[in-house]
């Protein structure tokens, strides 16, 4: 089948199991195309948590179909791919972070979403780069916080908070292979288009960049930017959305040393065939073990209110 009559039938099926199709910024355009909601992560974890579907198919990596697990324990959560997973979650184990919370009764666990959920069930609080600033802001002023896991998107918060911080020594892969020089080249070649940098990139590219946020927040800056050209720099899916949703201005792939080509290899596992196999299967479905999950909930749970009010 082409691509058009895959996306057909991945809506026929999604009708017929009353099923709701979740995709993170960072998928291909085809399946981004057939989701029912496009967002960043804390996006979906709020989609997830109000959906009144049955099935719940993620298309994106492991730790977000276990979040959408962990707040749906009664629904059938789907990954097209189990092989979606994280180089940064896979920098934080269980066991690493159990050892160095018992070093100290005092230590506030703050971990970013892209986590396994046995990290999220020993943390006091989940957050995502749109919130992580509000929810660090939110910790009690006589607890050391300990940021886990990805170093860049710590060292960026604690700059934005004040907040004296421990930093789990974690990065992303994709966004560490942008660099200050290869930006400086970009910038010479666009000297009018803004550079907008995930925070998960490292200190020399954010000192570069004229805006640093999450994926949901580069929609809104670019939106309402007067600048007719960007340069983006995080995973390259995410410029899928900007075009389709901000038409009439330019978005440029920020190079890495050897390419504007970005892409996540663990996200760019999901396909339509995929989804579409999902659907008709009801595999491969995730699991997660209900004493890890209940207390998983909670750091989530607290996210989700912290950030709500």
């Amino acid at each position: 089948m082409d691509t058009r009559q895959w996306q057909e039938e991945v809506r026929r099926l999604k009708k017929e199991r009353n099923a709701v199709i979740l995709a993170h910024n960072y998928q291909v355009q085809e399946v981004q195309e057939i989701a029912d909601f496009v967002g960043d992560s804390l996006g979906l974890a709020y989609q997830a948590h109000r959906t009144g579907a049955d099935w719940i198919v993620f298309c994106g990596v492991h730790f977000m179909a276990e979040t959408a697990k962990i707040l749906n324990p009664e629904k059938k959560v789907l990954l097209p791919d189990l092989e979606a997973g994280c180089s940064l979650a896979d920098s934080c184990s269980e066991d690493e972070l159990a050892e160095v919370r018992r070093s100290s009764d005092r230590l506030f666990v703050v971990t970013y979403v892209n986590s396994t959920a046995p990290v999220k069930a020993l943390s006091d609080v989940v957050c995502t780069s749109g919130n992580a600033v509000r929810i660090v802001n939110r910790v009690p002023p006589e607890y050391e916080i300990l940021f886990v896991p990805d170093q860049n998107l710590g060292e960026w918060v604690k700059q934005q908070t004040g907040r004296n911080m421990r930093l789990w020594q974690g990065h992303c892969y994709v966004h560490v292979e942008f660099t200050h020089a290869s930006l400086l080249r970009m910038r010479q070649s666009y000297p009018g288009a803004p550079i907008v940098a995930h925070p998960e990139c490292d200190v020399a590219v954010r000192m570069l960049a004229d805006e640093i946020c999450s994926t949901e927040k580069m929609v809104d800056f670019c939106g309402k930017s007067s600048a007719k050209s960007f340069i983006i720099a995080t995973e390259a899916g995410m410029l899928h959305r900007l075009r389709r949703e901000i038409p009439g201005k330019e978005f440029l792939p920020a190079p890495t040393e050897g390419c504007a080509c970005a892409n996540c290899r663990f996200m760019k596992k999901i396909t339509l065939e995929k989804v579409c196999r999902s659907l008709q299967s009801g595999e491969p479905e995730i699991v997660v073990p209900r004493e890890i999950a209940e207390r998983a909930r909670l750091p989530i749970e607290r996210m989700l209110d912290w950030s709500a009010n």
